[in-house]
């Protein structure tokens, strides 16, 4: 383990900022109200989602626009196993995940096994997606195209267990979630699999000429981020208590998810959740000014999503944080030692 005095000073000035912001993160629910909890809430789903795409893209360099297909498979899966057959969601993320992970085997062997790459990889996310939303348009068992509903007046004795509870329960299991994440990725960025995947995406003929068993490593970045995402789709169903295909796999959602990455710096720890929360706060204050004022701007999230983007694409094409950091310290280019 290495010492702290060994740390070098950015990295030491990182883990206190961390500590700092966890510190308070956890003190939050104290100290705001209903709807601001409930925007936390948001913030730290998508800082979570966001983490786990990054895994694919960010880390390993293969573009995914059908993260929507884990989070409602996930979604489903564990909703079905707790109205039907009455069991909990703690239990029945183990079959999310399997099934999750699976999907992304699946989609990872066809596309890495033929050498599809690149926007074809990407066009073959969004069809699984699709074809998948379709499917459940009309599978009866879960409700159809008409939405699949969790009874919110059950309770059991421990409701953590079947995760029925306050908003404030809520926000817990999401903090815990994304700092998890967060710790995961920072391990794998460090890990050996962190260094084959940045040497694949930076040059995958390269990389393959080094040794590196390129399908190999892109397939586990391909299962770990659909599994990462599917204990989110578990999340969206005790959360809002309703599922509607049309809604949950659409390719709008797999968007917002790729939005906090990709504003705040894709392939960076930190990139996705400060691009979640820069997104959500502005989006919603956006859209409650408006209501305040009393003007109707249909999609006006979307459009704000698309200006934003412009923006960053324009004057910050690596994102918002690996800026910040430099001008805070926390990047060995602007830690001065």
């Amino acid at each position: 383990m290495t010492h702290w005095s060994a740390l070098p000073a950015h990295e030491r000035r990182a883990v206190l900022g961390l500590a700092a912001l966890l510190a308070v993160l956890v003190a939050l629910p104290v100290v705001i109200s209903g709807y601001l909890l409930s925007v936390a809430i948001l913030i730290l789903y998508f800082a979570y989602t966001g983490q786990a795409w990054n895994v694919m893209m960010g880390f390993a360099g293969q573009l995914s626009l059908g993260h929507s297909l884990y989070v409602g498979v996930a979604a489903y899966a564990a909703a079905a196993l707790y109205v039907h057959f009455g069991v909990g969601p703690w239990m029945g993320v183990w079959l999310a995940v399997l099934l999750c992970a699976g999907l992304g085997a699946a989609i990872g062997f066809l596309a890495f096994r033929f050498g599809i790459g690149g926007v074809y990889f990407a066009l073959l996310t969004i069809a699984f997606a699709e074809f998948t939303r379709i499917g459940f348009d009309h599978f009866e068992w879960v409700g159809a195209s008409g939405g699949f509903f969790l009874p919110v007046e059950q309770r059991t004795s421990n409701d953590l267990l079947d995760l029925r509870g306050s908003p404030v329960m809520f926000y817990y299991v999401m903090l815990a979630l994304a700092a998890a994440a967060f710790a995961l990725c920072a391990w794998l960025l460090r890990s050996r699999a962190g260094y084959y995947w940045q040497a694949i995406r930076e040059n995958e003929e390269a990389a393959q000429a080094l040794g590196i068993h390129v399908f190999r490593w892109k397939m586990l970045a391909v299962v770990i981020s659909s599994a990462m995402t599917a204990l989110a789709g578990v999340f969206f169903a005790f959360y809002y208590n309703n599922l509607f295909p049309e809604q949950i796999f659409h390719i709008s959602r797999s968007i917002e998810m790729i939005l906090g990455p990709i504003i705040g710096g894709v392939g960076t720890l930190f990139g996705p959740v400060l691009g979640a929360a820069v997104l959500t706060l502005l989006a919603d204050g956006i859209t409650d000014l408006l209501a305040k004022l009393g003007v109707e701007f249909p999609g006006v999230k979307q459009v704000f999503y698309g200006l934003v983007l412009l923006l960053v694409i324009m004057f910050r094409p690596n994102g918002l944080w690996p800026a910040l950091a430099r001008r805070l310290g926390l990047s060995r280019d602007g830690a001065g030692d």
